[in-house]
């Protein structure tokens, strides 16, 4: 499988490419796209990095799994491609967008227009098998993405990272806070968002604040 990486996010992964457990991962990844249907698209699975470059990163969003229904996955964390009905969480980060900086809900859910000024929107495993949640866990994803978490952590400054239900937090548990800032809140999926974890966050009004704050241009959500 072709590495097709933009050239920034390449320069500091190339280590990260060339070990062992990368290598096995990429041989697993292909294999299961020849044998299954998988999601995203093989030209999608480094799409987060392609849509945002390096040098422009501003914010990083971070999510577990890509979706594994039939043509929803597009590379993007909580993304879905055009025309695709919004799911759960998508719904609900979209009703808090709304409530906070007063943005009319798309009609798309496709999150590309926030990559392209500076969103990474990084699943922790950027691959899955159709209909099969969690199907390309432990395979190396997770360790790749812990590795590219770390890399932004000591290679930039003034990151804000939106750290969105335990499991991004426990993701986002080494970053240098003394250099980024991170905003904490429950999870946008329904059972987190009802109970009271979600909603009210504020966590896109007060991206922009700090992004203001420190002569960066705001982020048009």
């Amino acid at each position: 499988m072709k590495l097709d990486l933009e050239q920034g996010w390449s320069n500091i992964l190339q280590d990260e490419f060339d070990k062992d457990y990368f290598k096995k991962l990429i041989y697993f990844v292909t294999s299961e796209y020849q044998k299954n249907t998988c999601y995203p698209k093989k030209n999608e699975i480094f799409n987060a990095f392609n849509a945002c470059k390096f040098e422009n990163l501003k914010v990083v969003i971070i999510g577990q799994d890509p979706y594994h229904g039939t043509n929803q996955a597009n590379g993007l964390c909580f993304s879905v491609n055009d025309k695709i009905k919004h799911p759960p969480s998508l719904k609900n980060i979209f009703k808090e967008l709304k409530a906070d900086v007063n943005k009319p809900i798309p009609e798309s859910g496709n999150l590309i227009s926030w990559a392209m000024q500076g969103v990474l929107l990084l699943n922790a495993t950027l691959t899955v098998r159709e209909s099969e949640a969690g199907s390309h866990q432990k395979q190396g994803w997770e360790k790749f993405t812990n590795a590219v978490i770390k890399q932004i952590s000591d290679n930039t400054e003034n990151v804000v990272f939106l750290l969105w239900g335990n499991f991004a937090k426990k993701k986002g548990a080494k970053i240098d806070t003394t250099k980024h800032k991170i905003l904490i809140s429950g999870h946008p999926s329904p059972l987190s968002a009802n109970r009271g974890y979600w909603f009210g966050n504020n966590h896109f009004s007060k991206t922009n604040a700090f992004l203001k704050s420190i002569g960066k241009k705001t982020i048009d959500w």
